[in-house]
């Protein structure tokens, strides 16, 4: 096996992704751009996108980053817009778009229309989650959008294997699609629910960091394996794993918390600017064997699928967000929303690779040995609708956001709440303290008693000098100040260290010892802000 595109692959992304957190393009986009430029060059190869991959092996662990960061408290209070999004609007799409595509394309069957439908009806998890983060959505919009990607993939590919069966001639039913999908969304929640909490004990029971970081990489391919195995949600499963496991992380050591969130990170950099490098890298696949339909003719069923689904998105949003407000309840437990949240909710739906991957696991041929009706112009439409989606939606999502002046954060009413709440946990802390000095097998000298408290009185007052305080020279506030001196600190020690390995004064061991040590120090010193 060949690994060297592979590699070429995974590290060209990563160069370009990380070109891109340096220009105003987003970096998703920039990945898409090059990809497509990329793919002409000559030497390059194909990078089919092979679903038996994507699916069991990229989609888990992309969908467990984005539950665990996810707020479970948050999802369940936006409980009824995410399913009717998630489950309903995809729904809705893949009858739309696939009624649509049957009136628009001659020659194509009505169920290979719904094919197409189910293919490009879900937006993107991976994409939603990356706009989500570079604008700075209202938390309201980003739960909304974040609970819809972590969803709708398990609605569209039941819908799709509906459909397709109907295409094959295997004689689906609306009894047995609805059937199907129930089957499919109770299993996978089943299973999340009964993996969820034996794998939370093994983590907690596991002492070393290392093997608790090794289970967390294993969770999400195991509760998918799982489900798929028993012929469940798999999307579903990893989905309620991630959110528990999010939910009751503070259950976990501090070690392996710091070690889990940057392998996470590290992951979910890898897998998200591959993901977008391997969209544009499917052109040349996609183009192969279009045939009757180059030209003028695929450009126009391309554009006109794109904008229905586009269009269906905005059908949907709003009467699903302002029907429920008649009921008398509903209005007295949420605010009246204005025009502009469903607008941004339709802009934003933007579509990724699980629906290339979903299109690319269309067979070639049918039962009979026919050829599958219409396969390429499928993969085709597919791949438009997603570049269409990712480029004008994405360009134009963060300018729209700015146009519709959202109200932004009130970073004083919540630097106010943290410090309120630093206020109370100090508090216990500090009896805590008081309570174990008074037992003789706790005693101290009284320096480091007092060293105790000084941390403690600092992390207390951290927050509220946050408030008001800043540094009229260089614009930092007390706690900004407080960091830098710090790290400087610490790097004129790191320095000495160094110095006494080169000298031979201490040896590569104790220099790795004493540098952790300062590590350490420095991670409680300094918070990353972004």
């Amino acid at each position: 096996m060949d690994v060297m595109p592979l590699l070429l692959l995974v590290a060209g992304s990563a160069a370009v992704a990380a070109a891109g957190r340096r220009t105003p393009v987003p970096a998703p986009l920039l990945l898409v751009a090059v990809g497509l430029a990329v793919s002409y060059l000559p030497g390059v190869p194909d990078y089919t996108l092979d679903p038996h991959i994507v699916l069991p092996l990229l989609l888990p662990p992309l969908l467990y980053t984005a539950g665990t960061e996810s707020s479970y408290l948050d999802l369940r209070a936006q409980l009824r817009p995410v399913a009717l999004l998630s489950v309903g609007y995809v729904l809705f799409a893949t009858f739309v778009v696939g009624w649509a595509a049957y009136v628009i394309v001659p020659g194509l069957p009505l169920t290979a229309a719904l094919v197409l439908g189910a293919v490009v009806a879900p937006p993107d998890a991976v994409a939603a989650t990356a706009v989500a983060r570079r604008v700075g959505l209202p938390n309201r919009i980003t739960t909304i959008l974040q609970g819809e990607s972590l969803v709708n993939d398990a609605t569209a590919i039941t819908a799709y294997k509906v459909a397709l069966a109907a295409a094959v001639g295997e004689g689906a039913t609306w009894a047995g699609g609805i059937g199907e999908f129930l089957i499919a969304a109770v299993g996978g929640v089943g299973v999340g629910l009964v993996l969820m909490v034996p794998l939370h004990w093994l983590r907690t029971r596991l002492k070393e960091p290392l093997l608790q970081n090794t289970l967390s990489l294993l969770i999400p391919f195991v509760a998918y394996a799982v489900a798929e195995q028993v012929h469940a949600s798999g999307v579903l499963a990893v989905v309620v794993v991630a959110l528990y496991l999010g939910h009751r992380a503070w259950e976990v050591d501090f070690a392996t918390r710091l070690q889990e969130d940057a392998v996470w990170k590290m992951v979910a950099f890898v897998l998200e600017s591959a993901v977008f490098a391997l969209i544009g890298l499917q052109l040349p696949v996609v183009l192969k064997g279009l045939g009757e339909y180059e030209g003028i003719d695929a450009a126009w069923y391309a554009l006109a699928v794109f904008l229905v689904v586009v269009a269906a998105r905005f059908v949907w949003s709003y009467p699903a967000t302002f029907l429920p407000r008649l009921s008398a309840r509903v209005r007295a437990r949420e605010e009246n929303p204005t025009w502009k949240q469903p607008f941004v909710i339709a802009w934003a739906g933007m579509r990724g690779v699980v629906s290339l991957a979903i299109a690319f696991s269309v067979p070639l041929t049918l039962p009979g040995g026919e050829p599958f009706p219409e396969r390429n112009l499928i993969l085709f439409l597919t791949f438009t609708t997603v570049i269409g989606t990712l480029v004008v939606q994405g360009v134009t999502l963060p300018p729209l956001i700015r146009l519709l002046k959202f109200p932004s954060h009130d970073v004083r009413a919540e630097t106010l709440a943290e410090a309120n709440a630093q206020a109370q946990a100090s508090r216990a802390a500090e009896q805590r303290l008081d309570a174990l000095l008074t037992d003789e097998r706790n005693a101290l000298p009284g320096p480091l008693a007092e060293r105790l408290r000084t941390v403690l009185e600092r992390r207390r007052n951290a927050v509220w000098e946050r408030l008001g305080q800043v540094n009229p020279v260089t614009g930092e506030n007390v706690d900004d100040t407080y960091r830098r001196l710090s790290r400087e600190m610490i790097s004129a020690e790191r320095d000495v260290f160094v110095k006494l390995r080169d000298g031979r004064y201490i040896d590569d061991e104790m220099l790795r010892t004493l540098l952790r040590r300062l590590d350490l120090e420095e991670a409680a010193a300094y918070r990353e802000t972004a």
